[in-house]
């Protein structure tokens, strides 16, 4: 049944639940959402409720009950015999069910229980109440583990995952969890499905589940990119008052409290048990999320917790204590962990193996990663094959890059029963050209062009790389020319390495050789390479050098510089007292939009500059921002803490009147004024 709502955030027609609207109608918009003019208001909600007294009482798209437990819905290791004509092979071929439509009443089909096999299904199908029906045929119930692995499939088509999401949440044997929630929140977030998101956001509320800090931050910042002003002011607006709301807020705080303030013991654990809570999921995540900057006393709550009378630990709770545990100082207790769910039928769901990956490569904890992916494909939710290239390109940029790790995950996912693709290969070979193992990266380029594979841009690049990492440049140059000899043409990023590998063996002046073939061969020079040419002159101390090339590189190659490479130089050229062209580069990073670099400027100025110089910057900023009084009172401000109050006064005289008569300006003034007189006063007493 549907629902036409014209409200802000509410222009689409949407099918929904009557309780969903009822929540919405009567709680959100009224507390969180300007109304518009009350005349509107009561004419809309006549109109609202005249609609829903003519239709038929559905239930909550929430199904929330008391459950000790959960136990497996089914298992995953079973696989169904029977297959009609019309399906496809079973899970282990390489694409299960793809060409799969449902079949006419008269047509009887079995699917497999694996998780894959309902991805396909729902990827491969109009939603509709027809498909529905079917699916309930085929899957009668799902697993926590497998819902999340779905939703994460779906986050490229939100639409179809709000309408799997609404049917799941309709289904008895499903519990929703604060985590899956979140998760389809952040889905959810875009202008296709933003009237979905603000409904599930509003249904969340009312059943007392959270909306974490990180899903927050991360859907605001997709507002904002994607202008959605409005939408962003009201989820700020919601999230401050859901914290105040909240009515369990100053019990979170004091288990939070007693926990981190003391070390984990008998009397922690009694003022825990004194507190007489009763214990939900959402309540312990929330918990846990709070001492992940402890977490061997997240683990240690964890546990604790789960032996507490009327509460066990459950799926969602195990995959949130994985999470706070995956970081150097408790990877041992989080492999327990692990190993603890695995003895209760429990395992990570996709998404908790998605943040602790990231966990792992962003702490260089390779060997865990790689471990942890070894278990996730031995299970039923299998990474994808993107997540296999990710691993192996970050075993390769590691600190240490180790090609047995990489062997051990390209071994892992062809043992799955996957074919090696190139970019798989080419992970491989990086890895190897990354740690210097030249011959061993050859044969992997025949093992690739048996496989059908041939060299191309990038496999000879990571050569090129890998040599010039090792100071053989020279080798990296005979790599180039046998790239060109094959009919390879090198592009902007080989041309880029191989300057780079120049500038790391301190050979400059091939490199801008290097830049002057590349300009010649019709490739342009990208950021880094100038980046990396700007600091080789810096660390030779060839300040003059480097302004020059940079300028002439912007203004007759039209090059964009990183904003750090013209913060670099300009915080050099004031250190040689050239505050001129320091100025005449933060007009070129104007023009290509970067955000003012003001402050060395304005301090060398207060401190070592003249008026002329202060006036040519107060100028050049005036030619971008001719409204703006910020630099001056950036300036004034400055050569007042400099004890240069006359001369500020002098700079204050030249400036535009506009500028003279702003009323901060005028204030700051006599402020200043008023402080340096009791000053004096203070000291002649």
């Amino acid at each position: 049944m549907l629902f036409n709502i014209s409200w802000p955030l509410l222009k689409k027609t949407i099918y929904l639940p009557y309780e969903a609207y009822f929540d919405f109608a009567y709680g959100f918009v009224w507390e969180y959402i300007t109304p518009p003019p009350a005349s509107s208001l009561r004419s809309a909600m006549k109109r609202f409720k005249t609609t829903l007294s003519n239709l038929r009482f559905l239930n909550s798209s929430f199904a929330i009950r008391v459950t000790p437990t959960r136990s497996p819905q089914f298992t995953h290791n079973h696989q169904v015999s029977h297959f009609s004509p019309y399906t496809s092979p079973p899970f282990f071929a390489p694409f299960p069910f793809h060409d799969l439509r449902f079949p006419t009443t008269q047509q009887k089909h079995y699917f497999s229980s694996k998780p894959n096999s309902v991805v396909e299904l729902v990827l491969t199908n109009a939603w509709s109440q027809g498909f529905e029906h079917e699916l309930e045929k085929c899957y009668p119930s799902l697993t926590h583990e497998t819902v999340v692995y779905i939703l994460k499939h779906l986050e490229n088509d939100p639409l179809k995952a709000s309408c799997f999401f609404n049917w799941v949440c309709k289904k008895e044997w499903f519990l929703a969890s604060s985590s899956l929630c979140n998760l389809v929140l952040r889905i959810l977030a875009n202008k296709v499905t933003i009237d979905q998101f603000w409904v599930t956001l509003t249904m969340m509320k009312k059943k007392g589940f959270y909306l974490d800090r990180v899903t927050h931050t991360t859907v605001l910042e997709g507002f904002r990119r994607e202008k959605m002003n409005r939408d962003f002011a009201c989820l700020k607006t919601f999230f401050k008052q859901m914290l105040k709301e909240n009515a369990r807020q100053s019990v979170f705080t004091k288990v939070v409290g007693i926990i981190s303030g003391s070390e984990w013991g008998d009397e922690v654990m009694n003022e825990l048990a004194g507190l007489k809570i009763k214990y939900s999921d959402s309540f312990v995540i929330r918990v846990l999320k709070e001492l992940r900057g402890c977490p061997l006393k997240a683990y240690k709550f964890f546990h604790w917790v789960g032996k507490q009378s009327g509460y066990q630990q459950n799926s969602v709770t195990y995959n949130a204590v994985a999470r706070v545990l995956a970081r150097p100082g408790s990877v041992d207790e989080f492999w327990s962990v692990l190993e603890e769910m695995k003895s209760v039928n429990h395992g990570l769901d996709i998404d908790t193996y998605m943040n602790i990956k990231k966990q792992f490569v962003k702490n260089q904890m390779m060997e865990d990663a790689v471990k942890l992916y070894e278990v996730m494909m031995n299970g039923p939710y299998e990474p994808s094959a993107r997540d296999c290239c990710v691993i192996l390109n970050a075993t390769a940029t590691s600190d240490s890059p180790n090609s047995e790790l990489a062997f051990r995950v390209a071994e892992k996912y062809e043992s799955a029963g996957h074919t090696l693709t190139k970019e798989i290969y080419d992970g491989i070979h990086r890895c190897l050209t990354s740690a210097g193992k030249f011959d061993e990266a050859e044969n992997i380029v025949k093992t690739m062009r048996n496989a059908g594979y041939e060299p191309d841009n990038t496999t000879y690049s990571q050569m090129i790389f890998g040599l010039c990492k090792m100071k053989r440049v020279e080798e990296a140059c005979k790599v180039l020319e046998e790239m060109e000899s094959s009919g390879c043409i090198p592009d902007n990023k080989t041309w880029s390495i191989l300057i780079q590998g120049h500038c790391a063996a301190n050979e400059v002046e091939k490199a801008l050789l290097c830049l002057v073939t590349m300009a010649e061969k019709g490739c342009d020079a990208d950021a880094d390479a100038i980046g990396v040419l700007v600091d080789s002159f810096l660390s030779q101390e060839k300040i003059d050098n480097a302004y020059k090339f940079l300028v002439e590189m912007v203004r007759n190659h039209s090059t964009f510089p990183r904003q750090r490479t013209y913060e670099r130089l300009i915080e050099n050229l004031l250190g040689i007292r050239k505050i001129e062209d320091a100025i005449d580069l933060l007009c070129l990073m104007r023009k290509h939009n970067y955000s003012p670099f003001i402050k060395p400027i304005v301090q060398y100025v207060s401190k070592y500059g003249t008026m002329e110089d202060a006036e040519k910057f107060l100028k050049a900023w005036r030619k971008k921002s001719p409204q703006s009084h910020s630099a001056y009172l950036h300036v004034f401000e400055s050569f007042v803490g400099e004890g240069r109050l006359t001369e500020a006064k002098d700079l204050l005289s030249k400036c535009p009147s506009r500028i003279r008569k702003r009323k901060q300006v005028s204030e700051f003034f006599a402020s200043a004024e008023n402080q340096i007189a009791a000053a004096a006063t203070a000291s002649a007493n």
